[in-house]
C-alpha cells in the first residue's frame, strides 16, 4: 500500500531542492565503536563539501575540545558548498541566555549556522528537564532568539517529535510555533528513538508542513530499520530539508544513511539535493569513511555496495545482456558503481560469456567449451571454491577450457621453511632459482616469485597485493580441514582477485598468488617470454 501510495502521489509532487545536513561529525559519532582524530574530521568535511551537502554539522563544541578544535581548524580551508554547523541544546534552566555554556559555546565556535535542539515530548520536558511545559516553550524561544540576533542562521530540532506529537499534538505544534517565532529557519521533526512507522511518519509531517511557518526537515533514526523510508516519506509530505549520516553510522542502529537516501530520492522521487554529477563521489565518499572507521565496507549497502549491482544467477545474467534495465534500477555510473558479473555453481553460459568478451573474446553462447568451463567451475565449488569473490581464477579456468590459455608464470618445484619469526622460500622454474626471506612464508613466496620474474615481466612490479584471506570452507573445521585463500590485488586503476583450495594453507596461497600475476598478463596481452 504504501508503495503504491507514493507512485500514485509522485504525480501530484511539485519536485524542489531538498536540503541535506549531514551529522556524521556529531550524531554519526555517538556510534558505538566510532572515534574520530581531528584530522579523521576535517577529511570529512572536505568530503562532503565536495559532494555538495547543504550543511555539515561539525559537532557539539561544547561537549569537549576535540569538537571545539574542528571549529577553529575547519576555518582554515576554503569550502565551496556547504555552511558548518554547530549543535547544542536549548540554555540551562535558570542560566542567562548569554552566560549559558552550550550557547555560548556555538557563538565561540564561529559557525555560520547553529542547530539548537529542544525537547518536543512531554515526557522529557517533566521527567528529564522537569520544567513546566512553559518553561520549556522559554527556554526553545529564548535560545533561538538569541542566536538569531546574534547573526547565526538557525535550525531548530524538535527532539523525539513523533512521540511528542502521539501524545499530545496541540503541545508538540506549540514547540514548533514557539522556535519558529523565535527566528528558526527551519524546523527539523525527529524521530530519535527511530521507532515510527512510515505511514505515521508521513501523515504527521503532512499535518505539520500545512500549518508551519517555516521550511520543515526530518531527523530520522534507525531503530526499526524504516530510517531511509522515512526520510523519503517525510519528503513525500512536504519536508523540504533533510537530516543523515555517511553509511548509516550513529548510536543504537544509526542514523539514516545519506548515501542511500540522497540518491533514492533523486532516482525515485526525482527530486534534487545535490548535483547530479556529484551523485558519482557517492561510492568514494562511502569508501572514504569505512577506511577511516577500519570497517569492512557492507557488499549489500544500496546503491553503493560491492554487491549492488552484482549478478550472479544465469537467468538474470542473460537478460542482462539483452537489455541491463531488465534487472537494474539505475545504471550502477551514475553513483560511482559497477555492474559485477559473478561465476559461480548457479551460473549459466551468459555469466561465462560476459567475462570472455571483456578479455576480448568472441565466443558463441552454444560453444561446447563454454559449458565445458561452467562444468568445471560447478566442479570445483564442490571441492570447497568459491568464485563470486574470485573472478579472476574463473576467467582463466575459460580460457584453459577454450585451449587458448598458457600461465606466463609457472614453478617447477618450491619450498619454504620457517624458523621462529622468519621465513625462508626457494623457487625453482626453468632455469631460475630465485629466494627470498619474509616474516611468513606465503610473504617470502611472494618475494621470491617476483625477484624471479620481474625480470622477465617487469609488468608485474606494478602489481600490488591488497587482500589476503584465509577461509575454512568445510562443516568440519580443525588444523586438517581445506582451506580456501583469496586475495586481492591492484595496478593502482583496476582491482581483481583470485583463489586457491588445498589442505596446504601455503599451496592455496600459491595456487592464488600465480592467478592473480598470470590473469594480469593475460589480460593486459604481454607478450610471452621465455625462460
Amino acid at each position: 500500500m504504501v508503495i503504491e501510495f507514493i507512485c500514485r502521489l509522485r504525480r501530484d509532487v511539485v519536485y524542489l531542492h531538498i536540503e541535506v545536513l549531514d551529522t556524521t561529525l556529531r550524531d554519526g559519532s555517538q556510534g558505538s565503536n566510532v572515534s574520530f582524530t581531528p584530522n579523521d574530521k576535517i577529511r570529512i568535511a572536505i568530503a562532503l563539501d565536495d559532494l555538495g551537502v547543504d550543511y555539515i554539522e561539525g559537532g557539539w563544541p561544547g561537549s569537549n575540545p576535540k569538537d571545539r578544535s574542528f571549529f577553529q581548524e575547519i576555518k582554515e580551508y576554503k569550502l565551496s558548498h556547504s555552511s558548518i554547523a554547530a549543535f547544542g541544546s536549548t540554555k540551562h534552566k535558570g542560566s542567562k541566555t548569554e552566560d549559558d555554556p552550550s550557547i555560548k559555546s556555538i557563538i565561540d565556535s564561529g559557525a555560520e549556522t547553529a542547530v539548537i535542539f529542544g525537547k518536543a515530548w512531554e515526557l522529557h520536558v517533566k521527567d528529564v528537564l522537569k520544567v513546566t511545559n512553559d518553561e520549556n516553550l522559554d527556554l526553545i524561544y529564548d535560545s533561538v532568539n538569541y542566536l538569531k540576533s546574534s547573526g547565526i542562521e538557525v535550525i531548530f530540532d524538535a527532539e523525539h517529535f513523533y512521540k511528542g506529537y502521539a501524545s499530545n499534538s496541540e503541545y508538540a505544534m506549540l514547540v514548533l510555533k514557539t522556535a519558529a517565532d523565535a527566528g528558526s529557519r527551519t524546523l527539523v521533526l525527529c524521530d530519535t528513538t527511530g521507532s515510527t512507522a512510515p505511514n505515521e511518519v508521513h501523515s504527521v509531517t503532512k499535518k505539520v508542513v500545512e500549518n508551519a511557518d517555516a521550511k520543515v526537515g526530518v531527523h530520522m533514526h534507525n531503530d526499526i530499520g524504516c530510517a531511509v523510508a522515512n526520510t523519503m516519506m517525510g519528503v513525500v509530505a512536504g519536508a523540504r530539508h533533510i537530516q543523515g549520516t555517511v553509511n548509516g553510522i550513529g548510536e543504537r542502529s544509526g542514523n539514516a544513511d545519506i548515501i542511500t537516501a540522497i540518491p533514492a530520492l533523486a532516482f525515485s522521487l526525482g527530486h534534487d539535493t545535490v548535483k547530479q554529477e556529484n551523485l558519482k563521489k557517492l561510492k568514494s565518499l562511502s569508501s572514504l569513511l569505512y577506511s577511516i572507521m577500519n570497517v569492512e565496507p557492507n557488499p549489500g549497502q544500496p546503491f553503493v555496495g560491492d554487491n549492488a549491482f552484482a549478478h550472479k544467477g544465469g537467468i538474470h545474467v542473460d537478460a542482462m545482456r539483452k537489455n541491463a534495465a531488465a534487472y537494474e534500477h539505475i545504471d550502477p555510473q551514475l553513483v560511482g558503481n559497477m555492474r559485477k558479473i559473478i561465476i559461480s555453481d548457479m551460473s549459466g553460459a551468459s555469466n561465462l560469456l560476459n567475462y570472455a568478451e571483456a578479455l576480448g573474446l568472441m565466443i558463441d553462447k552454444s560453444d561446447a567449451r563454454l559449458k565445458q568451463a561452467l562444468n568445471v567451475i560447478k566442479s570445483l565449488e564442490k571441492e570447497g571454491y568459491s568464485f563470486d569473490a574470485a573472478e579472476a581464477s574463473a576467467m582463466l579456468i575459460m580460457l584453459k577450457e577454450m585451449g587458448v590459455y598458457r600461465p606466463y608464470i609457472r614453478l617447477g618445484s618450491w619450498k619454504t621453511e620457517s624458523a621462529g619469526t622468519r621465513s625462508m622460500a626457494m623457487i625453482k622454474a626453468g632455469e631460475i632459482t630465485e629466494t627470498a626471506e619474509g616474516p611468513g612464508p606465503v610473504n617470502a613466496m611472494d618475494v621470491a616469485i617476483r625477484k624471479a620474474f620481474t625480470k622477465i615481466y617487469p609488468e608485474i612490479s606494478k602489481v600490488v597485493l591488497i587482500d589476503y584471506r584465509v577461509v575454512l570452507p568445510g562443516h568440519v573445521k580443525n588444523t586438517q580441514s581445506t582451506v580456501r585463500v583469496v586475495m586481492e590485488f591492484s595496478d593502482g586503476r583496476e582491482k581483481w582477485r583470485s583463489t586457491g583450495v588445498s589442505k596446504n594453507v601455503i599451496n592455496a596461497s600459491l595456487d592464488s598468488l600465480l592467478d592473480g600475476f598470470n590473469y594480469y598478463l593475460w589480460k593486459n596481452k604481454v607478450e610471452d617470454r621465455k625462460y
